[in-house]
């Protein structure tokens, strides 16, 4: 090295304005979470204590010189500490050596003991190689070439091989063998150590013996410190798991951490707890994370090709399932511009299973959920609810989910329909099952779900009673109810005129909305108004007259019905409607429409969607065919095929 280590041993070399070797090494060392740090001297021995203490790092030194420096090699070093590096795991290095942070993060992370060599650097000359047999280091040196790699002197060794060649290098020194590698040791004993290779590939991890090494290392040194990390989150909560994470994923470079806008998040997992805005000042405020961006979509593929960082880091948990088409994408993605996909084993701990399932529970209470359809209106523009009529259709509602287009799409809420509830029980479409009942279907539901729901009330009834209904489902946690503009005996509205259906006056149901807002006790709680004008064929002036005077007497969504195939005259009424009220939600059952898209509903002003009876309508034909199939045979076998495994059933129940 020359003049470069004139005044001070090479560890003490510059490598960056802030940095030497040693400086370097220590801090990655004390990164680690490592305070013991045993350290042989001798050369320059005064110069080196005094740096060490200078740099004030939380660690405990012990300086052991080897008086014979300058006529032996460091395997007589280690012989002199000897007694310092007794009964326990121990990371030996070399003082010239500089590598990324992460590889040595690895290297003291390793369950077994492993040396540091790669794969893909070509074999040096003059420099370690080492020789890999039935996955095993078996030969480390320079003079070996065959079945080896690029090696270089930087080991985790647990104790009980540590032990093995620790006591072959006491017996060659002992034998005055001190000018040789303590690697010449190792490779008489090596088939009695469990010594693995740890492949850092391309990596910087490299010695420096000269001024040529010097400059390359310094070179890749500020490539390595340039380099940027992206990383997205979607959660409500930090906890030592997602701090963990992050300080493994910004020793890699310059992190930025993506985090999910609330509608996506209301797409992938569930409703956010906390509003974009606030997760993104608790990510702003980690140390380490030097910039925090939204990502709009489960996809990062937009934000990937705007930013181009050089690592994504990821847990190994979407390597399959559910996630996994969105992995493929991120290495697509970065394997167009050069990137690389870093994954860390994912966090399996009961305490981390216990917050999430406290966050549901959260979720699942009254005042919490009941407030969550208008926030996902106004956030989303339009959701989508699915009919459930028991506990069981309410899972499948709650977890049925879709990956498509980088997005995952799931029903925003769950819809209780009059028809499937009567239904279920056996009974006509006629108002028959009681309140009471309809209250236990909703029991039933909320018990073991999350999300939202919007009740059918039919008409709500007597304005007294309803009044009462209105009471008890705010204070159940339901979202919505939803009363039609008829009075009588109720009749499916998609029987229209075929059987006797009178419509309320306009003047009488709007008494009604206003006796419901004046008895509910949060602003939270929607009352939606339908209108059966267009049902009943009494025109589309007739609808539109009902829908002004229903927001005008307090209602909080309308609801515009039609039995015909052709939704003309839905999209006529929106229309007509959107042009004096742009506020008010409105809310549509395409039963018979049902050739329009969600986005089409949207592009026009629809701001809820509501799926009324499809699990009803597939469910039953299918226990109707499985019992005829068992009378046909006289046994269960066939039917087999036709069935869902108790197994799959039991996944869709919550434990708790």
């Amino acid at each position: 090295m020359g003049v470069l280590t004139s005044e001070h041993p090479k560890c003490m070399t510059e490598i960056s304005p802030a940095q030497t070797i040693l400086s370097r090494q220590l801090q990655q060392i004390v990164s680690a979470g490592i305070y013991e740090v045993v350290m042989t001297t001798g050369y320059f021995d005064r110069v080196l204590i005094d740096y060490c203490n200078f740099l004030h790092l939380p660690l405990h030194f012990t300086f052991v010189n080897n008086p014979l420096y300058d006529k032996t090699n460091y395997i007589y070093s280690i012989y002199c500490a000897r007694e310092f590096l007794q009964g326990e795991d121990i990371v030996l290095m070399h003082g010239d050596l500089v590598f990324e942070n992460w590889i040595f993060d690895a290297v003291v992370g390793s369950k077994v003991s492993c040396m540091t060599v790669s794969s893909t650097q070509p074999l040096p000359e003059k420099d370690f190689k080492a020789v890999i047999r039935d996955g095993k280091i078996s030969k480390v040196g320079i003079e070996f070439f065959d079945d080896a790699m690029a090696a270089q002197p930087l080991y985790k060794l647990l104790w009980q091989d540590w032990k093995v060649w620790l006591d072959k290098v006491v017996g060659y020194c002992e034998r005055d063998y001190r000018k040789c590698y303590a690697e010449n040791a190792f490779n008489e004993v090596s088939d009695l150590c469990n010594v693995r290779p740890l492949d850092v590939k391309d990596a910087l991890c490299a010695e420096i013996d000269n001024p040529d090494d010097l400059a390359l290392v310094s070179a890749r040194l500020k490539e390595v410190s340039n380099r940027t990390v992206y990383m997205c989150f979607s959660t409500d909560y930090i906890h030592s798991g997602h701090i963990a994470i992050i300080k493994r994923a910004e020793k890699l470079g310059h992190l930025i951490v993506g985090v999910l806008s609330d509608e996506a998040v209301a797409s992938y997992k569930r409703f956010p707890m906390i509003p974009f805005e606030e997760r993104k000042t608790l990510f702003e405020n980690i140390a380490g994370v030097e910039k925090v961006v939204e990502q709009k979509t489960l996809s990062y593929k937009d934000n990937l090709l705007t930013l181009k960082p050089d690592y994504v880091v990821h847990g190994d948990d979407w390597k399959d399932g559910f996630q996994k088409p969105i992995r493929q994408e991120v290495v697509q993605v970065l394997s167009e511009y050069g990137g690389k996909l870093v994954e860390f084993p994912y966090s399996h701990d009961k305490k981390y299973d216990d917050i999430d399932k406290a966050s549901r529970a959260q979720l699942a209470m009254p005042d919490i959920r009941r407030g969550r359809l208008g926030k996902l209106i106004r956030m989303k523009g339009l959701v989508t609810a699915m009919e459930a009529h028991s506990g069981i259709t309410g899972l499948i509602v709650e977890k049925t989910t879709v990956l498509q287009d980088g997005k995952t799409y799931q029903f925003d809420a769950m819809w209780i329909s009059s028809l499937c509830d009567s239904t279920a029980k056996g009974k006509p479409d006629i108002e028959l099952v009681d309140m009471t009942s309809r209250f236990r279907t909703i029991d039933d539901i909320m018990e073991v779900t999350t999300k939202p729901v919007i009740f059918d009330g039919d008409t709500g009834g007597l304005t007294e009673h309803f009044v009462y209904t209105v009471r008890s489902l705010e204070r159940m946690g339901v979202s919505m109810v939803i009363i039609e503009d008829k009075t009588g005996l109720k009749k499916n509205s998609l029987f229209g005129n075929e059987v006797k259906q009178t419509q309320d006056s306009i003047e009488h149901f709007c008494e009604k909305i206003r006796a419901g807002k004046k008895a509910q006790k949060t602003s939270d709680f929607m009352i939606c108004a339908r209108i059966e004008s267009l049902i009943l064929e009494r025109g589309m002036d007739d609808a539109l007259q009902r829908a002004f005077a229903f927001v005008g007497a307090g209602a909080d969504a309308i609801m515009i019905h039609s039995r015909k195939k052709d939704p003309a005259e839905i999209f006529e009424f929106v229309e007509k409607f959107r042009q004096k009220d742009t506020a008010t939600p409105v809310v549509v059952v395409p039963t018979s429409f049902n050739t329009v898209t969600e986005q089409e509903f949207k592009d026009r002003g629809v701001n809820v969607v509501i799926y009324a009876n499809q699990l009803t309508r597939t469910g039953f034909p299918a226990m109707q065919e499985a019992a005829r199939t068992i009378l046909e045979n006289h046994r269960a076998k066939e039917c087999d095929d036709k069935c869902m495994s108790i197994k799959e059933i039991i996944t869709l129940i919550p434990e708790e």
